[in-house]
């Protein structure tokens, strides 16, 4: 079952209006879409997501509301074209929930599971890319010791190379795990494998980059009022919306409704764990200057 992370302080932050016209940009399994969409009467919600399939789960889940619901497929970077092709200039708001869905974790074949035994893929569009395989098998030991350092934070990154590449050809999820695990000791309850498959998901469908077009994007796209929400989970994506909010601000095209990071609360975190690392920032667009 689907729980939606930091739904509540979302809505609050999105200030959802009955007749606006909103995006949630990362529809996973469509429960921050849903939840706008019942608050709406003659407006309407757009579904976006890069990974189709994730869409289609969408779809089916949000069928109670689907005359309010539009469903796209598209990646940040395809955001502008997707709503010019559906007809709309600006939207009331736009929520971007960065966390990878609960069906990608639990789905085995789709190769982002550090506990089941599937296809080393970790591509949210299946259609397109190098897979996780062909980064963890190809790229050279310096690159992968930078990718898994820069882009998972991994101290460790020169050992976990080192090892991986003394491991090739890595046959699955399991098989990366394994090896990860007996190159770095356990310090934590978190799987030591964790950075080292988060590092390589980013790699493979170009997340930074992603987010830059999207923290680029979305403010040319959100009405004067209309509102921008983003929920990260990790330090490095948090940096990259706290840093674009702030020089909107700086410039005078948005004001700052989170002067400092919202965070779920103990009961949301008792109820489902993974919402622990969630951080809310959110702001509102100012008419353009000139």
């Amino acid at each position: 079952m689907h729980t939606p992370v930091m739904l509540n302080e979302a809505l609050e932050y999105l200030a959802v209006r009955p007749d606006g016209i909103y995006a949630d940009a990362t529809a996973g399994l469509g429960g921050h879409t849903a939840a706008i969409a019942q608050r709406l009467t003659t407006g309407q919600v757009i579904a976006l997501d890069c990974d189709g399939e994730s869409l289609e789960l969408a779809r089916g889940a949000t069928q109670a509301w689907a005359e309010r619901i539009r469903y796209h497929q598209a990646k940040f970077s395809e955001l502008r074209t997707a709503l010019a092709s559906l007809g709309i200039e600006k939207l009331d708001g736009l929520v971007a929930d960065l966390g990878v869905s609960r069906y990608q974790l639990t789905e085995p074949e789709r190769g982002f599971s550090l506990t089941a035994t599937g296809p080393l893929d970790m591509r949210m569009d299946r259609s397109q890319g190098m897979t996780a395989a062909g980064m963890a098998n190809t790229t050279s030991e310096r690159e992968l010791a930078d990718l898994l350092y820069y882009l998972g934070e991994e101290r460790r990154a020169r050992r976990i190379a080192r090892a991986i590449i003394r491991a090739r050809p890595i046959r699955d999820t399991l098989h990366l795990a394994r090896v990860v695990e007996l190159a770095v000791p356990r310090t934590g309850r978190l799987h030591p494998a964790t950075q080292t498959f988060m590092a390589l998901r980013r790699a493979v469908n170009r997340e930074t980059e992603e987010l830059d077009a999207l923290l680029v994007a979305a403010p040319d796209l959100v009405a004067e009022g209309g509102r921008i929400v983003a929920i990260t989970f990790m330090s490095l994506e948090d940096r990259q919306v706290k840093v674009a909010f702030r020089e909107l601000a700086r410039q005078g095209r948005a004001r700052l409704l989170t002067k400092h990071v919202v965070r779920p609360g103990e009961q949301e975190v008792a109820i489902n764990p993974a919402s622990r690392s969630a951080k809310l920032r959110a702001l509102e667009m100012k008419g353009q200057r000139g």
